[in-house]
């Protein structure tokens, strides 16, 4: 069945298959297509295999049979011609994949420093630039949400004692209940709220 495409191209199987096979290599490297003769002087057997011309033509190539390409790899020198000093050059290329590192920030930003009178953009977090003092203090325990919630409108701390807590809850009640502070009725809701967080707290388990 012949597939036709409404812009003209033929999209059917095998016109497929015969675009895959075009410039194919086998597993020897071999270009199994190549219509090529070997490029060698008097070899006239077919140039199926490619070998690049020179270090600074990578992407150009001479075409040998596979004799004659083993000759002309065993040959080739990719630093052929280099001196000393471009090899070890080349070698930190390749360390950083040819990629240099460029130095900390540019020119308008050291002049920009500079009118602040700071030489390195690091001085200005002063002696601790270089420090991490991490974290400080004891980490929050595990609790369960109400709980930690109580905690929260306690205005208390999840490492003290029940005790401890009991005593913060009458304060606050002190303070917020209207026989204590005049009749005012205003922190009512706020009351209720240390009421209900003081029962959460008075039969958990998570304190002594």
């Amino acid at each position: 069945m012949t597939k036709t495409d409404p812009f003209g191209f033929d999209i059917s199987v095998s016109a497929d298959k015969k675009r895959r096979t075009r410039g194919r290599r086998g597993m020897s490297g071999a270009f199994e297509t190549s219509r090529r003769k070997c490029e060698h002087p008097g070899c006239d057997l077919d140039g199926q295999y490619r070998a690049p011309k020179s270090p600074d033509q990578l992407d150009e190539y001479f075409w040998f049979c596979k004799d004659h390409v083993r000759e002309y790899n065993l040959k080739w020198n990719f630093f052929n011609g280099v001196t000393e000093e471009e090899f070890e050059a080349q070698i930190d290329k390749d360390r950083v994949w040819d990629r240099q590192t460029q130095p900390f920030g540019n020119k308008d930003e050291q002049r920009a420093w500079a009118r602040l009178g700071v030489d390195d953009p690091h001085q200005v977090l002063g002696e601790n630039a270089t420090r991490n003092p991490g974290k400080t203090g004891t980490p929050a325990r595990r609790l369960p949400a109400t709980e930690r919630k109580a905690l929260e409108l306690l205005e208390a701390q999840d490492n003290w004692t029940k005790a401890e807590i009991r005593k913060q809850y009458k304060s606050l009640v002190k303070d917020l209940h209207p026989d204590m502070n005049g009749g005012n009725r205003a922190d009512e809701e706020r009351l209720q709220e240390v009421v209900w967080a003081w029962d959460q707290i008075k039969d958990s388990r998570s304190f002594k």
